[in-house]
């Protein structure tokens, strides 16, 4: 992104004021949101950071060099009526071909495939920032099917909310409040036993993304009241990335921040 382009989009762009809520719900203030919520939104370079995050997280996988090996099985050759493959010693099961029950595999999965997509530092901090941008358009947040109230994004909050609420019910009351508690509602409403044997391996529920909330401190009574609801999850600043705020590289997550 050309530095002459993203001045030419700054000076034309008027600032972005958003209105501050208390734990009551009820607007107290007003607050002008950094210039990097009027950025130009990158959808081609948010998808190519999101990639990169995602199978950096990707552990490499092998198999056992003599995985389908250890067998006595050899070929008895021609002249039998059999086919010629490897037959174990004393029968005619066939066995260590990988058409066979119990044999190799022809092509394994190996340790030294390369499965992170690298990506300049310069364009993940670009894809980072452009997708931090795409969370205040309504437009996009309500294109990747969120369901709110709200009239401007995101929704910022006293820093005191972190400790006045200490319930779920309070944060329920308070995001109901806020227009954004629809979407929790969504969320939970679309969640839905997942198909295939995903069931048996503790992935058995899939769980539509809601409200997304940025604090900063994790361990805040409010932040463990709202950890639980569905949908939602619950970073800091510090951990901020394309993941978060662009599940399924698509740019537009509802965030709740202070």
């Amino acid at each position: 992104m050309p530095m002459l382009y993203t001045s030419l989009i700054l000076n034309l762009t008027d600032p972005i004021k958003v209105p501050v809520f208390s734990s009551n719900g009820e607007s107290v203030g007003e607050v002008e949101l950094p210039l990097i919520f009027r950025l130009p939104v990158r959808v081609d370079i948010i998808r190519r950071v999101y990639y990169s995050e995602f199978t950096a997280r990707l552990q490499p996988k092998g198999r056992d060099v003599l995985a389908g090996k250890r067998t006595t099985a050899e070929s008895l050759g021609v002249g039998y009526g059999l086919a010629r493959v490897p037959r174990i010693k004393g029968s005619t099961r066939a066995a260590f071909a990988p058409m066979t029950v119990g044999g190799r595999l022809a092509h394994p999965p190996r340790v030294e495939k390369r499965i992170h997509e690298e990506v300049n530092k310069r364009e993940k901090i670009i894809g980072t920032m452009s997708a931090l941008a795409a969370t205040s358009r309504i437009d996009l947040v309500r294109a990747r099917g969120h369901v709110f109230d709200a009239e401007k994004l995101p929704v910022v909050v006293e820093s005191k909310v972190l400790e006045t609420i200490k319930k779920t019910r309070e944060a329920s009351d308070l995001l109901d409040k806020l227009g954004l508690y629809k979407d929790i509602i969504r969320a939970k409403e679309r969640t839905r036993i997942r198909a295939g044997k995903g069931k048996m391996k503790g992935r058995r529920y899939k769980v539509p993304v809601s409200v997304l909330f940025i604090l900063s401190n994790r361990s805040s009574p409010f932040a463990k009241t709202v950890q639980n609801l569905p949908g939602v999850d619950v970073i800091e600043p510090s951990l901020v990335s394309v993941i978060p705020l662009a599940p399924g590289a698509v740019p537009g997550r509802i965030p709740l921040t202070h």
